[in-house]
């Protein structure tokens, strides 16, 4: 049998990565185009960026969204490692099966019933639909991505370590933060970054769960988008792409640093 690369195989690559990222290349190009209609090119220009910072509505959704992500991703991301330490720690104990099941079951639940739950949750309790309605949302569906993500590193973690330092008169709470929080910072990183995203990308979720001054950023983009596309969503979602870019490099290193450090 052949092996390595074959005319196939490269042609479904480039097949298939042209169909992934295409699109992409095409709206951060259009982001600098001088004309308004998005499908004509009419020049280099920035000149939608400059439009984009002072169109309040975007900016104030982008506001929004920024927040809700950094407080979601880090209510998700401390449960998230909780609840894996419970699930690689704990061993077996009654109500396991229960208790695992519903941190993942957002993972194979649809957004819409997701929402609709929380939704009903929000009105049957008379809490107001708002920022913090949104925030709690995407904390509960996030956290078990991150609960995911720190399990797999949590149970490749030697307990040697962590039991050398209880040997040496370390507690095991304060084992766990100097010893073995800091060997699966990278995992928790990972897991925040991931949340976060999660958190940026929401539509559905947010839709049902939000309130007056409360409309994220895909809402915004949503709404507009049905009137026509304008150049100024070309740009914010330029300037999205770029950021979650930055951020996937980033813990990227992290890990690779953490990698280099456990060599």
């Amino acid at each position: 049998m052949k092996r390595g690369l074959t005319g196939f195989n490269i042609a479904a690559l480039v097949v298939g990565f042209g169909f992934l990222y295409l699109p992409i290349v095409l709206l951060v190009v259009y982001s600098f185009n001088a004309s308004r209609l998005v499908t004509v090119w009419g020049g280099f220009s920035t000149r939608w960026y400059g439009a984009l910072f002072r169109n309040e509505q975007l900016l104030d959704a982008i506001w929004v969204t920024f927040r809700v992500g950094l407080i979601s991703a880090t209510i998700a991301t401390v449960l998230g490692t909780l609840a894996a330490v419970a699930l690689v720690r704990a061993g077996r104990f009654g109500g396991r099966t229960l208790f695992s099941g519903m941190i993942f079951a957002p993972l194979v639940m649809p957004e819409v019933i997701l929402g609709l739950s929380l939704l009903l949750l929000f009105v049957s309790v008379g809490l107001p639909r708002g920022f913090w309605t949104v925030t709690v949302s995407h904390a509960t569906v996030t956290m078990c991505y991150a609960a995911v993500v720190v399990q797999a590193r949590l149970a490749a973690f030697d307990r040697q370590l962590e039991e050398a330092a209880q040997d040496l008169g370390c507690p095991p709470v304060q084992a766990f933060f100097l010893v073995t929080l800091p060997n699966i910072a990278p995992a928790v990183a990972a897991a925040w970054m991931l949340a976060f995203t999660l958190s940026l990308d929401d539509l559905v979720i947010a839709s049902f769960t939000s309130g007056p001054g409360a409309t994220t950023l895909p809402m915004r983009i949503y709404s507009q988008v049905r009137l026509g596309v304008s150049p100024e969503i070309n740009a914010v979602s330029t300037l999205l792409i770029g950021l979650v870019a930055t951020g996937v490099i980033a813990v990227y290193l992290v890990q690779m640093r953490g990698r280099k450090a456990e060599d």
